[in-house]
């Protein structure tokens, strides 16, 4: 397993943001990870990427422990935020050079891993572009392939599709598919309901707890529903 976690919890004060929540992702799996505003995805989310620490709990990402080695887990995963990540004053070509850098990439692999991934993009005629330029669905596929740029073992997405259109989100999922053909483990959390169908196993958040986990198959044959959406109303009702 790339992740693992058992009774991992957030505490602010009085306010439990995320209570004894337990669950393991795979190889290559796309694990959804759902629940409304304010249920903890994010605060869950942060103590995994290394940027937060548990109050509580145990938990591995890559092997790494979230308490001992947050660095580590930050060299080995790539994080794509809800909020567009690149630089909009930069070029698409000097935005991938400067997150290479910081990735650690020699400047050799970044000239290649530029090379190609302006041309499995498709925007060769744009490269020298700023990326403020570009439409909110490019900048998001932009985002997602630079955050993969290092190789990293495990991808972290959070909402990554918000505010973009229908075909632009489905385009978006094709790429969230092509990394985890390639072994790539694709965290990702979602408001969109139609977006758990898309994923390999799903958990739902409730008020800082996991409510239910499985396939999204096995979800609303369980709820006896007949989609996503249903089984987190049914959930959210309590």
């Amino acid at each position: 397993m790339v992740i693992e976690v058992e009774n991992l919890s957030k505490v602010f004060g009085d306010f439990k943001a995320v209570n004894q929540i337990s669950f393991e992702v795979g190889k290559g799996e796309i694990f959804g990870f759902l629940g409304a505003n304010g249920a903890g995805k994010t605060t869950a989310m942060k103590m995994l990427i290394g940027i937060s620490s548990p109050s509580s709990g145990k938990a591995t990402v890559a092997g790494f422990d979230v308490y001992k080695n947050a660095e580590d887990i930050k060299k080995n995963i790539g994080y794509m935020s809800q909020k567009f990540a690149l630089y909009d004053d930069l070029t698409i070509k000097e935005n991938i050079t400067f997150f290479g850098g910081i990735y650690g990439l020699s400047r050799s692999r970044i000239k290649e891993k530029s090379e190609l991934l302006i041309n499995e993009l498709g925007l060769q005629d744009v490269a020298k572009e700023l990326v403020g330029s570009l439409p909110l669905g490019w900048k998001q596929k932009l985002s997602f392939s630079v955050a993969l740029l290092h190789e990293p073992k495990i991808i972290f997405l959070d909402e990554p599709t918000g505010g973009v259109d229908p075909i632009t989100r489905r385009q978006f999922w094709e790429l969230i598919y092509k990394a985890a053909n390639k072994g790539i483990t694709v965290f990702v959390t979602t408001h969109y309901m139609d977006e758990a169908e898309y994923c390999d196993r799903v958990s739902i958040m409730v008020d800082g707890k996991i409510e239910a986990l499985d396939t999204p198959k096995k979800l609303k044959e369980q709820f006896n529903v007949d989609s996503m959406n249903d089984v987190f109303l049914k959930l959210a009702r309590g």
